[in-house]
């Protein structure tokens, strides 16, 4: 029996792609009467969708972490199984997937109309702006580290029911300053999932789907995560850094 946590988890990171994907389809795929509407309206569309997974998993039964690293942290600091922190990461992956296949559905008619292969692919994952492996990688670090130090810090300011929304502005915040060089991954579901769904579907002229750069948008934020949780419990003697998922 599935577990009301991975349910969550899977439905809202579900809604986290629909609603994230989904913006930059808009902006992006031809015809669509919201091309060209540019990267505030990509970055705030994000922010959006990072809510609304998040109340969508918390109203379920799940942690609301709509991201790996929450479990594969709370695991490395033992405050996780091993087994629970599998099975939220595994639903998290699948409810990327099939959050891009539902944007693939939406937006059906717009992907024969594009004639850019480089668009169609950043509608499920990113790339980046100056391909530089290093660099790159470097980005999603410093990134996720400030995600997962941000959120730690509302979650021992104990903010109660407006930490959802507190993430979602936290997430706003990294896209408009960090996100221009890599597209602001932070998050290996967010990226590796809808990858996986661009490379399976019947997406015309969609070209490659760069697995060449998939490595940098997964290990990138695990590394970038473990090293926030570790400074934010070094800075926080006097208290436990806040668990990521329950």
């Amino acid at each position: 029996m599935i577990s009301q946590a991975i349910l969550g988890e899977f439905l809202g990171t579900l809604i986290l792609i629909l609603f994230g994907g989904g913006v930059v389809a808009g902006v992006l795929l031809a015809k669509s009467k919201a091309q060209n509407a540019g990267w505030i309206v990509i970055t705030a569309g994000w922010a959006f969708a990072v809510t609304s997974g998040i109340f969508t998993s918390k109203a379920i039964g799940g942690p609301g972490a709509l991201n790996p690293v929450g479990p594969l942290c709370d695991w490395a600091t033992s405050k996780l199984e091993l087994d629970k922190a599998l099975g939220l990461m595994a639903a998290e992956f699948l409810g990327a997937i099939c959050g891009a296949v539902l944007v693939w559905l939406h937006y059906l008619p717009h992907w024969r109309e594009t004639a850019d292969a480089g668009a169609k692919l950043a509608v499920f994952c990113t790339g980046p702006a100056i391909r530089s492996p290093f660099a790159n990688f470097l980005s999603e670090v410093i990134g996720t580290f400030a995600l997962v130090f941000v959120t730690s810090a509302t979650g021992k300011a104990n903010v109660g029911g407006l930490e959802p929304t507190l993430v979602g502005m936290v997430v706003w915040a990294i896209g408009l300053s960090l996100g221009g060089t890599t597209g602001y991954a932070i998050n290996p579901a967010r990226d590796l999932g809808p990858r996986i769904a661009h490379f399976l579907l019947p997406i015309p002229g969609k070209g490659s789907s760069d697995w060449g750069y998939a490595w940098v948008p997964v290990v990138g934020p695990c590394i970038g995560a473990l090293l926030a949780v570790k400074v934010f419990a070094l800075v926080t003697p006097l208290t436990h850094a806040p668990t990521l998922t329950p």
